[in-house]
């Protein structure tokens, strides 16, 4: 295995480590944000390029399905190949297919780019955050991983706003060409500030199969969710489609302990995600990027479908929810050098459970945002949870990995998140009622209130020992 020379990262200048740290968050901004600033612009872009419910969901669907279906291998090609030749790549990618939706004749073009974009965003993601992993040691990783943590949830809900003021004043074309001056000027930046990052893993296998594999796996799952309002929840085809994507995950597994038979390295080592902090980690994040697509798609629909706003005046109403998703995990961030993860994590998610509840009881413009701007601030602190929790003590050499696990876990539980959503207001998309959007909030607050009982059993308390340290209070070992 090749080491890095530490002249080439460690000790790169503090002042281009945080110049660095800062373009690279605004890369990952510019990612998640792509996950929710299509969704106030979806009905004119649906009106536009005749596509219908089940074709607008894959807009969204198809950008998070391809960008965590291929986070594992891209996570491992940043340790075999280095992370500064992804991080390139997955930039100049995603910059380009934002640059060509806007050109698409139909809303099968517009999923293809969304497709693209996806895999760009792969490529990107766990390699920049590879990158700040290996420019910081110490407190200075706490705080780097503390600022890239709070992205998360902060991105979902500006992207809300921002989509509704670009749709409404530019068109719905502009919620992708934004992307086109913004990443050109950082592929410049990075050229200059990046240093040279030789592979952890020289030489290293990629496991093309399983990354081919778990995005199947998820796709089948997915449109399983997508198309159960239309065939029926009970249906044979949906439970169908659900229990082959089950067996395929079990099949999945296999795969790996074959790899692992083998003496080849597997998409993913089962050592690595089978530890405890990994495992609430990843849970936590799946579960709360989850939930925040999935209000975010409720409350576009019905602001705009049921209620009459326009795409303005509804990203707007979404300003109280970016804030408070910012104050959620600025202050979970704080918090967390005082507070064990674990009562953070239960505390956040009940938050949650009680704002979605609220509309899914009376379900008005004002209820909504509200409630959603209450939940907003417990999902918030989960992101910053989530992170510290599964990266806190993982050593370097496994960064490239590690933070495509739980980079995938973020983007399948956005796809997920829509996917379910999509299934459960079906009906009251077409008719125009209220009923179903209830549904869509009760089902959120369910899982939110399911999700603190398991996030109490699984996120680690106060830890007795270095494995399972946290990282707000002590340095990564190793």
């Amino acid at each position: 295995m090749t080491q890095p020379d530490s002249q080439q990262t460690g000790a790169t200048a503090p002042s281009r480590r945080w110049q660095a740290l800062g373009l690279l968050a605004v890369a990952q901004f510019m990612l998640i944000l792509d996950i929710t600033v299509v969704a106030v612009a979806m009905p004119d872009l649906g009106a536009d390029l005749g596509m219908d419910r089940q074709a607008l969901t894959w807009v969204m669907s198809a950008y998070t399905l391809t960008f965590g279906g291929l986070l594992l291998l891209a996570g491992r090609a940043a340790d075999v190949l280095g992370p500064r030749p992804l991080v390139f790549a997955g930039l100049g990618l995603f910059t380009l297919a934002s640059l060509l939706i806007p050109l698409a004749s139909s809303g099968g073009m517009v999923v293809a780019g969304r497709v693209a974009q996806g895999i760009g965003a792969a490529m990107l993601s766990p390699a920049a955050l590879s990158v700040v992993v290996r420019l910081f040691d110490g407190e200075e990783r706490n705080k780097a991983l503390g600022i890239w943590s709070s992205l998360g949830g902060v991105g979902a809900a500006a992207g809300v706003l921002l989509g509704g003021v670009l749709t409404a004043g530019l068109g719905w074309e502009w919620v992708f060409l934004v992307n086109v001056p913004i990443g050109a000027i950082l592929l410049i930046g990075l050229a200059q500030l990046l240093p040279p990052m030789p592979p952890w893993a020289a030489g290293g296998h990629l496991d093309v199969v399983g990354a081919l594999l778990v995005t199947a796996v998820t796709l089948t799952v997915t449109y399983a969710f997508i198309g159960a309002g239309d065939r029926g929840w009970s249906s044979a085809g949906t439970l169908g489609l659900l229990a082959g994507g089950i067996a395929a995950y079990v099949g999945f597994g296999a795969w790996l302990r074959h790899r692992r038979r083998l003496g080849r390295e597997p998409l993913v080592d089962p050592a690595l995600v089978s530890r405890r902090p990994v495992v609430a980690g990843t849970f936590v994040l799946f579960v709360t990027t989850g939930l925040m697509v999935a209000v975010f798609f409720l409350g576009t629909f019905f602001l705009q479908e049921v209620q009459g706003h326009g795409p303005l005046a509804t990203g707007l109403m979404f300003l109280p929810v970016a804030l408070a998703t910012m104050a959620g995990a600025q202050g979970g961030g704080r918090l967390l050098g005082s507070v064990s993860p674990r009562v953070l994590g239960v505390a956040g998610l009940l938050t949650a459970a009680v704002g979605l509840a609220i509309p899914a009881l009376s379900l008005t413009t004002e209820a909504s945002v509200i409630a959603v701007s209450i939940g907003a601030a417990g999902l918030g602190t989960m992101f910053v949870v989530a992170a510290a929790t599964a990266l806190g003590n993982v050593a370097p050499e496994e960064a490239g990995i590690a933070s495509g696990v739980l980079s995938t876990s973020h983007e399948l539980g956005s796809s997920l998140g829509a996917a379910v959503v999509s299934g459960v207001v079906a009906t009251s998309l077409i008719a125009g009622d209220a009923v179903g959007f209830e549904r869509g909030y009760l089902v959120a607050a369910a899982v939110a209130a399911a999700a603190a009982v398991l996030a109490g059993v699984l996120i680690p308390g106060r830890p007795r020992s270095d494995a399972e340290q946290p990282a707000v209070d002590a340095g990564p070992q190793g």
